[in-house]
């Protein structure tokens, strides 16, 4: 099983330096700062740095990264777009996205890596598609509507300004993953390598 219960136990240094890795680029992707919709929530590259953490390091990893960083910035490193930080964004209107980029990884790399196979570039699409998109606007359209105190719908109306970003962003997305699988394989943990490479191993 990639990146799943059976792996957890197995994290080396590596994996762990990986993990540090990505939690610095989501924040690295928030320094060119982000614009509001309606006042409310930013809209920024960070989303990119989560649907990568995921897709590369798979769904156990890519959430660690990012509850990695969200922990910094609740420390009070302002690691968020516009150098934002501190305990009250988790109280404020974007505070649903940020749990949703947790989950929304952890949905990623379950995609991507699906039966522990090698990334694709349509399991990466619809997985950016599925965990970066629509998981995270099920997490933070409802918190925005409840401490905006905007209806629902009128939320998620406003929420489709999003979409267009996030759509571009899921496509740069897939083309990074498929460059990294094609060109630097060891970006990954590469389990899905080890059969192949078992049938062309030796006999002892």
């Amino acid at each position: 099983m990639v990146d799943g219960r059976t792996s957890v136990s197995r994290w080396d240094a590596t994996d762990m330096a990986r993990v540090a890795v990505f939690a610095a680029l989501v924040a690295a992707l928030g320094l060119p700062g982000g614009f509001t919709v309606a006042g409310a929530v930013p809209i920024t590259a960070q989303t990119l740095g989560v649907m990568l953490a995921g897709a590369v390091l798979g769904p156990w990893r890519g959430a660690l990264s990012i509850t990695a960083l969200l922990a910094l910035v609740a420390a009070g490193l302002p690691l968020l777009a516009g150098g934002r930080g501190g305990i009250g964004v988790f109280v404020g209107p974007s505070a649903g996205f940020l749990a949703g980029w947790i989950v929304g990884a952890f949905v990623i790399g379950l995609i991507v890596h699906s039966g522990g196979r090698k990334p694709r570039p349509w399991r990466t699409l619809v997985g950016v598609l599925v965990g970066g998109i629509v998981v995270v606007y099920a997490f933070g359209i409802p918190v925005q509507s409840l401490v905006t105190r905007v209806p629902l719908p009128e939320t998620a109306l406003m929420s489709l300004a999003f979409v267009p970003g996030d759509v571009i962003k899921a496509a740069i997305a897939t083309a990074v993953v498929g460059t990294l699988v094609r060109t630097y394989p060891r970006a990954f943990r590469r389990t899905w390598t080890r059969p192949a490479e078992r049938a062309v191993a030796p006999a002892r």
